[in-house]
């Protein structure tokens, strides 16, 4: 009989766990999922169920070869892939695949990679769970049936290449809606008029002006905000009314996977995605000396805020001896989960807050060791004592009108000592930290150094950073935190959004895609739609509905706008966005068509008028034609009648053509695919007024050949250098280099043979 064989999804874990197991059991690694629906097709029998077909992922053959070797003789299967629905998808595919007679097989949960956490779970070993596992196939199921059968739509109506998803086409459309409505903004203008005060001590400070008698003053232009000014100029400037109170401020809870990602995207600059990344790597294990991998934190996919009694301990004890008991809590936070969240996880922290940041520092990479600290310090200061704050307000008189002014500061730091969330720093979100106050009393009048009047423009909503698409999906139940990542790059990757200055922007693809999807399925990529399918999908994990319902209840409704969509989509490649503008040339309407070099306008009087040209959009969306440049002359001539080339802009940017078109249609192009760089050589070929260029085969090997080709055919591998032959005066010389004879120059006519060896 075999060694028991325990089954993880990453080669980085065999090492880890090899070290706590020991020899008695054998480790073997799946490198991610094994088995998948077909690549080519959608692999669903609708009409039986949905029946998935699931095929061996291209590639992974080898890796069953070696799973199977492995587990040749072993009783016992441990199935170990990440504690989430994709891992478990992973174990049950896995199973299916060393299913053996006789063979028995476990699901284990590794929730962090450290020898306590690996022993209780060995020891306590689970089943399989098929509601999980269900609710993960289900999923899968919509995605493909979305995917594969909206995106070739996308290919016939627009441009191959494209995608939808179930997910990531609700992440852009709302993109593309918070643009619209940026777009659709008219700023309106106000004015604010600040005083600059003084009391019978320093500091200086401000007061803003907000009410006149009881009701709140609107100041809509300069000249009321100087009339406001006028009757205040006199005014005795005095204390109505002070109130001071201490707030009390708790700390954050510890990261979940969003929470996380959106940190790191602020604090760190690092994108969702690679958050995920470094976050998988910490988990996994990191060598804190030879032959001691580690995993630093808690399993990074997870929504919950829970945190183990033993952990919160740990932390007590060395916020004690680091921080003192002023700042030691004497009873554990715990803190209540969010709506919805899944609770099979822990919050995400440290295995062992022993292992601090500056402890590991020497054996992690510069963002491994940013993104623990991130981790860790937000995990401490959890169980760390409140802030306190001091705040003072100020209601100020000044005649009818009312200012107000606010200042705070700390009292005590608590958790603040070790860790502010970035949205308590005044960052990204237009806070400054308020200012300090004087010492004032009740009656007292102040002395006015002088008003402020300033001009502000009302500001249409913000564009989404990657830090607040994270928050915007979370807080709408779109996808899960572990796939946020995925969705960002996606939409990136696929030209429907450009990421400008740190915000997504739609591009011209990406508002053409989104609202042909939006005309054509207005439900399936609607947001609230997408969220209660999440909460659908919930429901399957937790038995409380089956799969089969829910994928019946999305695909008859879906069947029949897929049905009308294949009708009735417009297509952008044919008929194209129609536009309220009128065609220079013929006065039809233009439109927005699709070629093989992205979106221009077309009339739509085509083939009878030909117009087309680029365009961009201003401020407010509205399209602006780009007028073509006008032609300029340049001192080359038509090889073919003489006239004058000019420069031309084309499909592969700038060429040369004759200015007799349409009588002559000679070109020239300017590029090393046509042609490229000079090298200063006239052709050869008799008769011929081309010029010798580079060129690049289909292949992209250099070779040299004449500008006028196709009505020149001459082409010469050799670099032609521009000097006579001193044998028999041909008008160029080649230049040759090889290892053994180095690099000469030689003549290319045969009955002359010149070769001269050059430096």
């Amino acid at each position: 009989m075999g060694k028991p064989l325990v089954v993880v999804e990453s080669p980085t874990k065999v090492r880890t766990l090899k070290k706590y197991l020991g020899a008695q059991y054998a480790v073997a690694a799946t490198v991610g999922h094994i088995r998948d629906l077909p690549q080519r097709q959608m692999g669903i029998d609708v009409d039986n169920g949905f029946t998935p077909e699931y095929t061996i992922i291209p590639g992974k053959q080898r890796v069953i070869q070696e799973l199977k070797k492995a587990a040749a003789g072993a009783e016992e299967i441990y199935l170990a892939p990440d504690p989430d629905r994709e891992g478990e998808a992973i174990a049950w595919h896995t199973a299916e695949v060393l299913k053996k007679k006789g063979r028995r097989f476990h699901r284990v949960l590794f929730h962090e990679l450290t020898r306590d956490a690996i022993e209780k779970s060995m020891a306590r070993p689970q089943q399989l769970d098929p509601h999980k596992f269900e609710a993960q196939q289900a999923r899968r199921i919509l995605d493909r049936l979305v995917g594969y059968q909206v995106s070739p739509l996308l290919w016939r109506k627009v441009k191959g290449g494209l995608s939808a998803g179930r997910v990531q086409s609700v992440a852009l459309r709302i993109i593309c809606e918070r643009e619209r409505a940026i777009q659709a903004f008219i700023p309106e203008e106000y004015w604010s008029i600040t005083a600059h005060l003084l009391g019978d001590s320093p500091p200086a400070f401000t007061a803003k002006l907000v009410k006149k008698g009881p009701d709140k003053l609107l100041i809509p232009n300069e000249a009321a905000a100087a009339a406001v000014v006028t009757e205040l100029n006199g005014q005795p400037f005095v204390v109505e009314k002070l109130q001071k109170k201490t707030v009390r401020k708790n700390p954050a809870p510890p990261f979940t996977t969003s929470k996380l990602q959106q940190e790191a995207i602020r604090k760190l600059r690092f994108t969702a995605k690679k958050t995920m990344v470094v976050a998988q790597q910490l988990y996994e294990g990191v060598d804190l000396g030879p032959g001691e991998p580690v995993g630093l934190i808690t399993y990074m996919r997870t929504d919950s805020t829970r945190i183990a009694a033993e952990a919160a301990a740990e932390a007590r004890q060395l916020i004690q001896e680091r921080f003192g008991s002023d700042y030691t809590l004497e009873t554990p936070r715990f803190f209540r989960n969010p709506k919805q969240a899944q609770d099979a996880h822990e919050a995400i922290r440290p295995t062992s807050v022993v292992n601090t940041p500056e402890s590991v520092a020497p054996h992690l990479s510069a963002d491994q060791l940013a993104l623990y600290q991130l981790i860790w310090q937000r995990f401490v200061a959890s169980q760390m004592q409140e802030a306190l704050i001091d705040q003072v307000s100020a209601t100020l008189t000044a005649g009818v009108y009312r200012f107000t002014a606010g200042g705070s500061s700390v009292r005590f730091p608590g958790f603040m000592a070790l860790y502010r969330p970035e949205e308590d720093n005044g960052e990204g979100n237009g806070e400054k930290p308020r200012e300090q106050l004087p010492e004032l009393k009740e009656g007292q009048r102040l002395n006015l150094q002088r008003l402020e009047p300033k001009q502000h423009f009302t500001q249409p909503p913000p564009r989404f950073s990657e830090a607040s698409l994270v928050k915007e999906l979370e807080e709408n139940g779109i996808g899960r935190p572990s796939t946020y990542a995925a969705i960002l790059s996606t939409i990136r990757d696929k030209g429907y959004v450009d990421l400008v200055r740190g915000y997504f922007r739609p591009s011209e693809l990406g508002f053409m895609v989104n609202d042909l999807l939006v005309m054509s399925f207005p439900d399936i990529f609607d947001v609230e739609f997408t969220a209660k399918m999440e909460e659908r999908l919930d429901l399957i994990e937790s038995d409380a509905i089956k799969s089969q319902e829910v994928l019946s209840q999305f695909y008859s409704p879906f069947r029949k706008d897929l049905a009308a969509a294949a009708d009735k989509m417009l297509n952008v490649k044919g008929v194209g966005f129609a536009t309220d503008l009128p065609c220079p040339a013929c006065g039809k309407p233009l439109h927005i068509k699709i070629g093989k070099n992205g979106h221009f306008l077309a009339c739509s009087g085509y083939p009878d008028c030909k117009h087309s040209s680029d365009y961009t959009r201003d401020e407010k969306g509205l399209i602006q034609p780009v007028l073509p440049a006008p032609e300029e002359t340049t001192d080359k001539v038509c090889g073919k009648c003489g006239k004058p080339m000019v420069l031309k802009k084309g499909r592969y940017g700038d060429f040369l053509a004759c200015s007799g078109f349409p009588e002559c249609k000679h070109t020239q192009s300017l590029h090393a695919n046509g042609a490229g760089k000079g090298t200063g050589v006239g052709c050869p070929e008799p008769g011929c007024t081309g010029e010798i260029v580079e060129k690049s085969s289909k292949r992209g090997k250099l070779f040299y050949g004449c500008n006028r080709y196709p009505d020149c055919s001459f082409a010469a591998w050799d670099k032609p250098v521009a000097r006579d032959c001193p044998a028999c005066g041909a008008k160029f010389l080649v230049e040759r280099t090889t290892k053994r004879s180095g690099t000469v120059h030689a003549c290319l006519n045969p009955d002359c043979g010149f070769k001269e060896q050059v430096d």
